[in-house]
């Protein structure tokens, strides 16, 4: 009986910080989605990554020629908490918000489709959840 107690204690435990692991996830991409406004639609992909301290969050995607992207990252609960950059191929740095007060989202006019690796980190700022969230936009 005592073990039986104890299982469902841990079981307990475990869909509570489930729970509010999820919670704080759903703020975290709100923040994101306020961003996300016409005339620009999601692009329908999930770019979501749970950093610890100085680690990387590495996203590969492809933009397509011809057309206007807005990339959006967060994570916590202000704006401003990861700091994103872009890289072709090759690893050269295109673009990194870190210049630009770490805006939450830039925009970005493509002329040719290309392959590009998005690495995201947290800002070391109290109130950042570890969670990192990439949204990519494009215009309709």
């Amino acid at each position: 009986m005592n073990r039986t107690l104890r299982n469902i204690a841990l079981i307990g435990l475990f869909f509570t910080f489930q729970t509010f692991a999820f919670s704080q996830a759903d703020k975290t991409m709100m923040l994101c989605e306020k961003h996300l406004v016409p005339p620009f639609v999601s692009d329908g992909q999930e770019y979501r990554a749970l950093l610890n301290g100085e680690e990387l969050a590495e996203f590969n995607v492809t933009l397509y020629g011809g057309s206007t992207y807005r990339i959006i990252a967060c994570s916590g609960n202000a704006e401003g908490l990861l700091i994103f950059s872009i890289y072709d191929r090759e690893k050269n740095l295109l673009f990194t918000n870190r210049d630009y007060k770490n805006s939450p989202y830039w925009d970005f006019k493509i002329k040719n489709t290309v392959n590009l690796t998005i690495e995201a980190e947290l800002e070391q700022k109290e109130g950042n959840s570890g969670f990192a969230f990439i949204q990519i936009g494009f215009k309709q």
